[in-house]
Order: structure tokens, then sequence, then C-alpha cells
């Protein structure tokens, strides 16, 4: 064993799954307390278990564990009072039996046990919006079509589970989304008020067993939920919302049903009464991600057109007084798509973050009109970001290719304190720098270039080209999926290029890849990858290319067109456009951006006889926005294109039944990377091919 192997998990893959993970941030409403969503290895090696972290804000102490339980707990927020708000499926003492389905619970700022505040039958799915001056709160939870009330909900759900019926009637597209069936329930918005409810006890008597046609009535010893999306079909499935800091008034984009897609409106909803005004509505525009300011006032959200054939649209920030007048919009002249939006501790500005020249800082945009002002300057990419409303100061997350997730505060004048957290920073392999070129219309493209310790012209490293997923997508971030370093730490250098269609380079950027995915793309990757084989510490010899989604289509239309790698990973790849555009999760929206030729140019499938390079091709069937289909046909046409007589061939399709999009169980991350690195060093570095033990 080396002396890095004892100091970096990288190089093991047992501990590389066994790393803590922190996947979300809150800020108390004081500024003094930030609240961690950590993921941990389960003892079993299977899963993971997510619990909360109290660390202080400023920096100082230790983290503290606040939660602990089998079924861990996630989404994070907190009250306008400062109690602590959570999902969790852990069990309720309160409740007759254990509970199947997760809810809202509650962990009084003043200290003492966690208590559900929800007993849904169908569960809740996740805090939608919280009030800073009051206690109220609005939860997301799915109800079924035919109920009336959370009671009605509750009996039939039994009656389902009781008769063992799975059934699904569709009446509206779509059917699935990413890895989940749609339906039979619909989404909607429940407001609760809890106020108070850190001090109520449940009835020391139990009620009367209620007649066998008579639904169980709601708890009444909790907050009873208020359905602010009654009969809501699909619209409840939002882009985002916000609540008053009084609680009365939520800003809420609502999805609206046309046809076989939709378009998502800026309403108002009266929490007490459920009355409903439509502030923004356009066809063919999508108004999203509204935030309120702190004194209630103004409202800010993302006004986008529906894009064409013809080329992407502009994601414009705008902003208007809360009931809808006065709409004007913000940073005309900033050519760069916002993330995530709030508004600044004093209302003076927002505050953005968004991709940037393969970056992802924080900005602030003065609501005066005013020009952008870039706050982070740092290679960090930013998230979670909360206003210290005290201070001034922001606390989020922030982490790049060498750092994982990590909760720093930022101070306006000062530098960047690194808070404390559970998961420590592990020991990197290898060292990052950026690479970049003229494409062939001169316009620049760059990429982030990980070399592993040790190359040198001496030692030249093997390179594997890296092709992100989107296609509206940067590789600015960590990723704990995908993460590069576990093939430095083997002795390849990794390149992490943003071709055209990537985000942080502007609209005109973008726009070189419209309706062409297999031109700009393309050319821009074989040009960066040509300027990182250009430099004495590479190996040109010894090259293989890999991708996944988007990337995955990139990998297949590389394989087609060129024969300069000797090894393509293909994971969860589109294969033939006009096949993929029919079964994906939301089919409208690829159609709609393709024109008729476009779609038959830029369809890999075409080019199957071409291909020579050993492929592994990587598909779960349970992905629904890329469906097995397209790595099926793809297998099949490789097999009769290039297998032997005897059936062989020199590629591989490795296969999860039971994983979508992502592959993100533990154990078969693990047989993930041990397939995608025996088949690399098979090809690329002259191994013999090692069959994974859990394979069989």
């Amino acid at each position: 064993m080396t002396i890095e192997s004892l100091v970096s998990p990288f190089f093991q893959l047992d501990a590389y799954i066994s790393l803590p993970r922190v996947e979300g941030l809150a800020l108390s409403p004081d500024g003094r307390q930030v609240i961690l969503t950590v993921a941990t290895l389960t003892r079993d090696r299977t899963g993971y278990e997510r619990a909360l972290w109290s660390v202080a804000a400023d920096g100082t102490g230790t983290p503290v564990r606040l939660t602990r339980s089998a079924k861990g707990e996630s989404g994070v927020a907190f009250t306008g009072s400062g109690d602590i708000l959570f999902v969790s499926a852990r069990p309720d003492a309160a409740a007759d039996k254990e509970a199947e389905a997760a809810q809202l619970w509650l962990l009084p700022v003043g200290g003492g046990e966690a208590r559900a505040v929800t007993r849904l039958a169908g569960g809740v799915s996740g805090v939608a919006a919280t009030a800073t001056a009051s206690d109220t709160v609005v939860i997301a939870a799915d109800i079924l079509v035919s109920a009336t009330d959370v009671e009605t909900d509750a009996a039939r759900r039994k009656q389902r589970s009781d008769k063992k019926v799975a059934a699904i009637l569709h009446e509206t597209y779509p059917v699935r989304y990413w890895d989940q069936d749609l339906g039979p329930a619909q989404p909607h918005l429940f407001a609760l008020d809890l106020a108070g409810i850190q001090d109520s006890l449940p009835s020391s008597t139990s009620p009367a067993e209620p007649a066998a046609d008579v639904p169980t009535p709601y708890p009444s010893d909790l907050p009873r939920p208020h359905d602010l999306t009654p009969n809501p079909g699909r619209t409840a499935e939002t882009a985002g919302q916000a609540l008053s800091p009084d609680g009365r008034t939520m800003i809420a984009s609502l999805r609206i049903q046309e046809q076989r897609s939709g378009r998502h409106v800026l309403v108002s909803l009266d929490i007490g009464t459920g009355a409903r005004t439509v502030l923004f509505t356009e066809d063919q525009v999508d108004f999203e991600a509204p935030v309120i300011s702190r004194d209630g006032t103004r409202v800010a959200y993302v006004r986008s057109a529906s894009a064409t054939p013809a080329g992407p649209t502009d994601q414009e920030i705008w902003i208007a007084d809360i009931d809808g007048s006065n709409p004007r919009r913000l940073a005309s002249g900033w050519d760069r798509w916002p993330n995530e939006m709030t508004f600044d501790a004093d209302d003076s500005a927002l505050i953005v973050t968004a991709d940037n020249d393969g970056r992802g800082p924080v900005f602030r945009v003065p609501v005066d009109g005013s020009s952008v002002q870039q706050i982070t300057t740092d290679d960090f990419t930013y998230s979670h970001v909360a206003v210290d409303v005290a201070s001034g100061d922001l606390v989020a997350l922030r982490s790049s290719w060498l750092v994982p997730s990590h909760p720093v505060r930022i101070t306006p004048s000062g530098p960047i304190i690194v808070l404390q957290t559970p998961a420590a920073a592990p020991e990197m392999p290898g060292t990052i720098t950026e690479v970049e070129t003229l494409a062939e219309d001169g316009t620049r493209v760059r990429a982030w270039l990980l070399l592993p310790d040790g190359a040198s012209a001496e030692q030249p490293a093997p390179l594997l080209l890296w092709i992100h997923g989107g296609p509206l997508n940067s590789w600015n971030s960590w990723s704990w999926r995908w993460s590069p370093m576990l093939a430095v730490a083997r002795g390849y250098a990794v390149l992490l290029p943003d071709p055209a269609l990537s985000t942080g380079y502007g609209l005109d950027f973008i726009a070189r890849g419209w309706d062409a995915w297999g031109a700009a793309p393309y050319t821009d990757l074989m040009a960066v990858t040509d300027a990182a084989e250009a430099r004495a510490d590479i190996d040109e010899t010894r090259t293989a290319a890999l991708g996944g989604s988007f990337g995955g289509y990139m990998a297949n239309w590389v394989a087609g067109h060129t024969d300069r790698f000797q090894a393509i990973v293909s994971h969860a790849s589109l294969w033939a456009l006009d096949q993929f555009n029919g079964t994906t999760d939301n089919s409208q929206y690829w159609q709609s951006i393709f024109s008729p030729q476009g779609m038959i140019d830029s369809s890999p499938h075409h080019s199957v006889r071409d291909i020579v390079t050993p492929m592994l091709v990587i598909h779960g069937d349970h992905d629904y926005r890329v469906p097995i289909g397209e790595s099926l046909r793809l297998w099949s046409e490789l097999a009769e294109h290039h297998a032997q007589p005897d059936g062989t061939t020199h590629h591989k399709f490795l296969y999860f039944p039971d994983e979508n999009h992502w592959v993100l169980k533990p154990q078969h991350a693990v047989v993930w990377y041990e397939t995608v690195f025996a088949f690399l060093d098979q090809h690329v570095l002259g191994a013999d091919w090692k069959r994974p033990e859990l394979l069989g």
C-alpha cells in the first residue's frame, strides 16, 4: 500500500463512497446558526442516510448533530420564530402505527424533542415556503384525484393498498418525470399555522372509532392543512414560490396545462381565503422563481420566452410590486442566466448566482437598474445562498473540482470565512489548471484539466475527455456522481470542457450549437482536446471519451465521427432522436427545439456503421428522461453492424434494472466505476480485461 492510498480516499472506491456529503444549508432567522443536511453511508453500505447538523454562522465552534434516525431527515427550513422544520419518515410516537410516508417535523428552537406536525396519508413532499415574521408555512403534498379532503385521501389510499391496486388512469400528458410515475395523486400546496404548536399536547382521550364507511378524522391536536390549490391537476407542480413576511400572501409559479405541454404563470394566493389572482401570464412565456422582498412590497422573478428551433431565449430578471403592478426588467445587458435569487438585507438589490466562465459566482443585481456587480471572484460555484439580515453578510455552500460542497460566510468587504463542517474536505490526488483554444469560428472555448501527480513530459498522462450533460450546463462544480478525481487517482488526466450549448458564456455561445448538436459542440470538443493533447504532460496516443445524458449523446456522436479515441463510454445516452423525442418524459420540449431537418442531422444513429472504437454502453431501466430504449437500440445496432459471426464483440453493455438517469446506490456506483475503469484500462492502457466480481 502506498502513502497516497493512506491519505486520499480516491484511491479506494469503498473509501470514496464512505465520504460524508453536505447536501443542503439553511440559515436561522437571527443569523447565528447554520443547519447543514449531511448524507453519510448506512451501516450496511447500501444507501445514504441524512441528518441535520448545526454549525455557528461565524465560523467558530464545532459541528453539533441535531437529528439521528434510520429514516433520515431532509428539506430543512426555519419558522419565523426560529424553530427548525424538516421532512422525515421517522416513527411518530403519537401515531397509531409507524408511518410509511414522510411527514413535516418541528424541532423547537428552545430545545426538546422533535415532533411531527402533519399526519397525511400520502406524506409531505417538502417545505414549499416559510414566512419570516410569522409561523405560517406552506408544504407540498400529493392528494388522490378523487379525494375531496385529507380524510377521504387517506381512505382511498387504504382501499387501493388493501386491494393491491397500482394502476393509474391518465387524462393529460405527461405521465412520467425523471424517475417517477406521475399519479394517481396530484400535487397540492397546503398552508399550516404552526404558532404555539410546540406547546400543544395530544388529547388524553382517544376519539371514538368511526363507522366503517366514514373516513378517520384528521388528528385534532395537529394544525389542519389548508388546501391552497384544490383540484389542481398538475398546476401545483410549481417552478418556485415564496411567502410574504407576514405569511398572508404566497406568490407562486403555477403550471398551466396546454395540450401535451404547459407554461408557468405567476399568481398571488391569499393564505387565509385561498383566493387566486393571476399576476403575469403570456402565451409561450414562463414566469418562474419568484422571491419576495424583505419588506413584503415587491416580487422578483424570472421571465423566459419558449425556445424554438430558431434559437435559445434569454432568462430575464424582472421586478414588480407585490400586486403585479409596475413590472420592469433588471440587468437587461447582463448575458447570464440566474440559478438562484434572493433579496439583499436592505432590499436594494437581488443576490443572484449564475454560471460564469466555468465558475458559479455570486452577483449583486441592484433594483435601481444600475450595473451588475460580481461579489465572489474565486474558482468556486456557490449555491443555497442565504442573507444574514442583521449584518448583510451571506452564507452559502460552495464547491469546485478540488473541494466538495462546504459552508462559507461571505462578507462584503472582507475575506470569505470557511465555516465548520462535519464533512471535512478529502485530500486530492492531483492538480487543476485551465485549457483554452479558438474554435473553427474563432470563438474561445475553455476547459478544466485535472492532472495526476507526477504527470510530466517524461511521464505524460493518458487523457480522458469527460463531456457534460444538459446540454445547457457547465462543468463548474463538484459532482459526487461523476468524480474525475477517481480517474486522476488512477493516473489519468481528465479534461472537462464547456463546448457550444454550455451555460456561463452568454446567449450567443449557446446559440452556436442550437438545432445542430453534432456541429459546433462536436468541433469545440475536438478543438479543446487538441489543445490539451498538445501539452507535453499529456499522452495523445492514449485517450478515451466519456459522457452521460447529453454527454452520452456526444459520446455516441464522437464514436460515429472519429477514430481518434481508444475507448468510448456512453451513459444514459440519446441515440435515435426520432425515437427519443416521442418516448422521453417531456417530448414537447425536445421536439420544439429541433427543426425537422435539425433532428435528422443531429441524430447519432445514422453513423452506426462508421463506429470502430470499442464502446461501453450504460443505462438504468428507471430512466424516464432518456428511456432505456435508446441504449437497447444502440446495443442492438452495434451487434447488427459490428458483432463477429459468433456474436462476440469488443463492445459492452452495463445495465441497471433498478437505477434511473443516475446511478445512486453506493454499491452500484462502485460497480459502475469498476466497470468503467476496467474498460478504460483494457483499451487505453493495454491491460487485461478484469470483470468486476459483483457482476457475477
